[in-house]
């Protein structure tokens, strides 16, 4: 019989999942607040793990070209431009869509997959000058410089907005639907809790897509098979650091045991904030929240809408249980029903 937290709260994925004397769980914290947009991890994932070329152009949202998380593209640099001060302690801006900043069409193209892996920007409610300054189109924001913002312009040339850069991946679930509805077993639990596919077991049925909350999980539009973040497995088992982490050179992708980064950023959130970033949060740190706290979670700048990332992800398994509770008691009703019906005909 199924435990309390099976499907939901707070849990160990590895002991649970059958392994004895399991390794510490490894994980991802990732502290957006560094992140230069280099994409170097982007590149190391592609090449240790021999992902085939994607995003080969610029999108038109800013220096994105990638547009989100596909199966030709295991880690998705976002590149988020406000247009807000990039001073410290600054209001946070309503206005921005909640969104990725990626048509659908767009974005399915640039990635070579057959799903569909944005959304299409809509205008801000409650804020009419961001409404109307965002239907006007695109604002050229100038191209980088040697110089700071500014500097060679003038104050009078200074653009007010800021880049908010994040390197995305597969959360590796504590409790990942994924997982739960693959029938062929070709998604599995690792012993270091981190969840991986086996592309030779995968049958392309596309149930993990629809399951996971995020939106991670890919068909290839040229084999059908589902493919993700498998945060270098292979390496792990060998005691090496996941490529994405190696590569990156400011260290805004952290990897290591999942308790020591929980700790780690939350002393980070808390720095920032006694610098007067008061708007420095942790997205998916949280065990008790509605996928059991996340394997790879982030420290960002702003809302996790404008990331692109749910404000509330809730695992789509959860209420298995209830709901076929429920459908078993409807069948009994109905089984209940047709035998009374019978005996009522034969008197």
């Amino acid at each position: 019989m199924p435990h309390t937290n099976a499907l939901y709260g707070p849990l160990d994925p590895a002991p649970d999942a059958g392994y004895e004397n399991a390794p510490s769980r490894m994980g991802f914290f990732t502290d957006t607040s560094v992140c230069i947009g280099c994409k170097a991890c982007e590149v190391a994932c592609k090449e240790w793990n021999g992902v085939p070329e994607s995003g080969l152009d610029l999108l038109g949202m800013s220096y994105d070209n990638t547009g989100a998380l596909t199966a030709n593209s295991w880690r998705h640099v976002a590149f988020v431009e406000q247009p807000r001060r990039a001073g410290l302690a600054t209001p946070a801006f309503a206005g921005d869509p909640d969104g990725p900043p990626v048509s659908p069409v767009t974005a399915a193209v640039g990635a070579l997959t057959s799903a569909d892996t944005g959304t299409d920007p809509g205008l801000p409610t409650g804020s009419p000058e961001a409404a109307a300054r965002m239907s006007a189109g695109p604002e050229f924001l100038g191209m980088p410089g040697a110089q700071p913002p500014g500097r060679g312009t003038g104050v009078e040339g200074r653009t007010d907005f800021r880049w908010l850069m994040m390197s995305d991946v597969c959360k590796h679930c504590t409790h990942a639907a994924c997982l739960d509805v693959c029938p062929t077993g070709s998604l599995f639990r690792t012993e270091f809790g981190t969840v991986v596919v086996q592309e030779d077991i995968c049958n392309g049925c596309g149930y993990c897509i629809s399951a996971c909350p995020y939106g991670v999980i890919d068909q290839r539009k040229d084999d059908g098979r589902a493919w993700k973040c498998t945060l270098c497995y292979d390496r792990l088992g060998a005691g090496m650091t996941p490529a994405c982490a190696q590569a990156c050179p400011t260290e805004s992708i952290q990897y290591g045991p999942l308790d020591e980064l929980r700790e780690r950023a939350a002393t980070r959130v808390a720095t920032l904030r006694g610098r007067g970033v008061s708007e420095a949060r942790l997205y998916g740190h949280d065990p008790n929240d509605g996928v059991g706290g996340d394997g790879a979670f982030f420290l960002l700048l702003d809302e996790p809408e404008v990331y692109g990332l749910p404000p509330d992800p809730v695992v789509t398994t959860r209420d298995l249980p209830a709901m076929w509770k429920r459908a078993g008691l409807a069948a009994l009703a109905m089984t209940a029903a047709t035998v009374v019906a019978f005996l009522g005909r034969q008197s």
